[in-house]
C-alpha cells in the first residue's frame, strides 16, 4: 500500500475529456492527450490495497490491480507494466474500451467513488510503449506444432499471441482486407485510435505470428482443408449474426444494422472510402438501442454531421446511485451513465432539444413509416411499462431518414462455412458448442470469444483468447504453463 491514506486524502479524478466543440471536429480519442499522466500516481495511490481484493477477482483477465496500482504510485513503471502484461496481452484496448466492472467492485465503493483503475491501467499501457518496456517475445525454441486461429478480434489476436509465445507455429486467418476484427472496423477511433492496434499487430509479428488477412474460411479457404494443414485450430470469428426489429416498415430504405453503418465510417478513416454511402450528414437519426453499439453511432453521426440525433433503449432510465436492493456491492449496477457521445449529442444541440439527453428511455418501436419511394421517413413509438410492451396513449413520432438498428447480437453466423465446413455443433443459445475445455468435440478444434459464449465484453474475449490458448498448448504438448483465469488449466503466472 504506497501512501495508506491516499484513499481519505484524495479525491477520484478521471481523465479528462477535450471540449465538446474540438473533438467532434476529428476523430481523434475523446481524453485529452499527456493530461493522465500527471494524476494517476496520486489516483494509484487511493487503493487500500485491500485483503481481499475483489477487483482482482471482478475482472475476467484476474488482473493483479492492487499490485499495479501500488507500483504506479511509487513510480515503478516498468514493473507495473511486467505485472499487468502478466494476465493481459492488450491493456492499452481494456483501458479504453472495458466497462470496467473491477471499479464497480472496488471496496472503495462501497461509500466512496472507487479507485479509476481503468485509467491507471490505460496509462501503464501507455507508458509501457514509450518506454519500451513491451518489446517483443518471441520463443526461445519452435514446438513443432501449428495452429490456425480464425478470427482477428480480441480473443483471437490474444490466443495466438500467447500460442505463438509457447512456441507454436501460428496462423491468423481474418475473413476482412485487414487485421483486427471488431477493433478494427466495429470501434470508432474515437474510442479506439488504431494506431494503438497497428502497433500490437507488428509486435505480434515480430514475435512470429502470421496473418492472413481477406481470407474468409469456408469461402475462400475449405474449413476442412484448413484442419487437416493444422495440429489445431482455434474458431474465435466472434457473434455476427445481428438481432432484428420485427416490427412494420423495417423493408423500408434507410434502415440498417449498426454493423452496416460503423465499418463505413471506419473505412473513411482508413482512406478506402472518401465518404460514407450511409454517412448521417444532414440526416434525422434515430438509433434503436441503448448499449454500447448505440452509443458509437451516436457519437459517429454527430461527427459526420447529423440534423438530429436520438437513441431509443427500452430499458427505463436508471438512478444516479446503485439500487443496493437489486444490484448490491460488489455486482455491476446499472446506474445512470453519461458518455462521451451523449455529452457531445447534448452539447451541439443534435439531442431532441438543447441541454436535453439524446436517448429516450423506457421507449418502444411501434413501425417505420416511408414515403412514396419507400424510403423511411418517421419512426413511431410508445413508452414502455416494466415488461417493456408499449403503453396506450403515449405514441408519439419522430423524424427519421437514417435509421440504425444496435440491438446486440446472438452468435456466429451458421452459413459462413466455418461451422458446417469444420462439423461444429450449436448450442441452443445459438452459439458454438464447447466442453468446459473448450473443445467442441471435434478433434483439435476449439472455440472461444463470442462465438461460443455469446456477445460479450472485450475483456472477457482477452480472458476466452488466454484461455483456450492454455487447453490448445495442453493438448499439443500434454501441459501448459499459459496462464489463463478462467478453465480448468489454471497455472501460476509466467511473465
Amino acid at each position: 500500500m504506497a501512501d495508506p491514506r491516499g484513499f481519505l486524502t484524495t479525491g477520484r479524478e478521471e481523465w479528462p475529456r477535450r471540449p465538446v466543440r474540438e473533438r467532434v471536429r476529428d476523430w481523434d480519442e475523446a481524453p485529452v492527450p499527456g493530461a493522465l499522466l500527471p494524476i494517476v500516481r496520486g489516483q494509484a495511490g487511493r487503493c487500500m490495497d485491500c485483503g481481499v481484493p475483489f477487483c482482482h477477482a471482478a475482472c475476467p483477465l484476474g488482473n493483479l490491480i492492487p499490485d499495479f496500482n501500488c507500483l504506479v504510485a511509487r513510480d515503478d513503471w516498468r514493473a507495473a507494466s511486467e505485472r499487468l502484461h502478466a494476465t493481459n496481452n492488450f491493456p492499452e484496448f481494456t483501458g479504453r474500451l472495458c466497462p470496467a466492472p473491477c471499479e464497480a467492485a472496488c471496496v472503495l465503493a462501497i461509500d466512496r467513488p472507487a479507485v479509476t483503475i481503468k485509467n491507471v491501467e490505460a496509462a501503464v499501457a501507455d507508458r509501457a510503449w514509450e518506454e519500451g518496456f513491451v518489446p517483443p517475445r518471441p520463443p526461445d525454441r519452435l514446438s513443432g506444432r501449428s495452429v490456425a486461429v480464425i478470427g482477428s478480434g480480441p480473443a483471437g489476436l490474444a490466443a495466438a499471441q500467447q500460442l505463438t509465445r509457447a512456441g507454436h507455429t501460428v496462423a491468423v486467418y481474418e475473413r476482412d482486407d485487414r487485421i483486427g476484427g471488431l477493433l478494427r472496423y466495429g470501434i470508432p477511433a474515437f474510442k479506439l485510435e488504431k494506431h494503438h492496434l497497428d502497433r500490437r499487430l507488428g509486435q505480434m509479428l515480430a514475435e512470429g505470428t502470421a496473418f492472413r488477412p481477406s481470407t474468409a474460411v469456408g469461402r475462400d479457404l475449405d474449413a476442412a482443408r484448413l484442419r487437416a494443414r493444422f495440429d489445431a485450430v482455434v474458431v474465435a470469428t466472434g457473434a455476427t449474426t445481428r438481432r432484428e426489429l420485427d416490427v412494420p416498415g423495417r423493408e423500408l430504405d434507410g434502415i440498417h444494422q449498426a454493423m452496416e453503418y460503423l465499418p463505413l465510417a471506419n473505412r473513411v478513416r482508413e482512406g478506402d472510402l472518401e465518404t460514407s454511402p450511409l454517412s448521417a450528414a444532414g440526416r434525422h437519426v434515430v438509433i434503436v438501442g441503448g448499449g454500447d453499439t448505440g452509443a458509437d453511432c451516436l457519437g459517429t453521426a454527430v461527427r459526420e454531421g447529423a440534423a438530429s440525433v436520438t437513441q431509443l433503449d427500452i430499458r427505463p432510465r436508471p438512478g444516479a446511485e446503485r439500487d443496493e436492493d437489486a444490484e448490491p456491492w460488489p455486482t455491476y449496477p446499472q446506474v445512470y451513465r453519461v458518455s462521451a457521445a451523449h455529452e457531445e449529442a447534448r452539447d451541439l444541440g443534435r439531442a431532441p432539444a438543447a441541454d436535453v439527453d439524446a436517448r429516450l428511455f423506457a421507449a418502444s418501436t411501434l413501425r417505420f413509416d416511408g414515403d412514396a419511394h419507400g424510403r423511411v421517413r418517421a419512426l413511431r413509438l410508445a413508452e414502455a411499462d416494466a415488461a417493456r410492451r408499449p403503453l396506450r396513449g403515449t405514441g408519439r413520432t419522430l423524424p427519421a431518414d437514417l435509421v440504425l438498428l444496435a440491438l446486440g447480437f446472438s452468435g456466429p453466423d451458421p452459413h459462413d462455412g466455418v461451422i458446417d465446413g469444420l462439423g461444429l455443433r450449436m448450442d441452443p443459445r445459438g452459439t458454438i458448442a464447447r466442453a468446459p475445455d473448450f473443445s467442441t468435440g471435434v478433434p483439435g478444434v476449439y472455440a472461444a470469444g463470442d462465438a461460443a459464449r455469446g456477445a460479450s465484453l472485450v475483456v472477457w474475449a482477452i480472458a476466452e483468447g488466454r484461455a483456450v490458448a492454455a487447453a490448445v498448448d495442453h493438448h499439443l504438448t500434454g501441459s501448459t504453463r499459459l496462464h489463463t483465469p478462467i478453465g480448468p488449466y489454471d497455472r501460476p503466472l509466467t511473465v
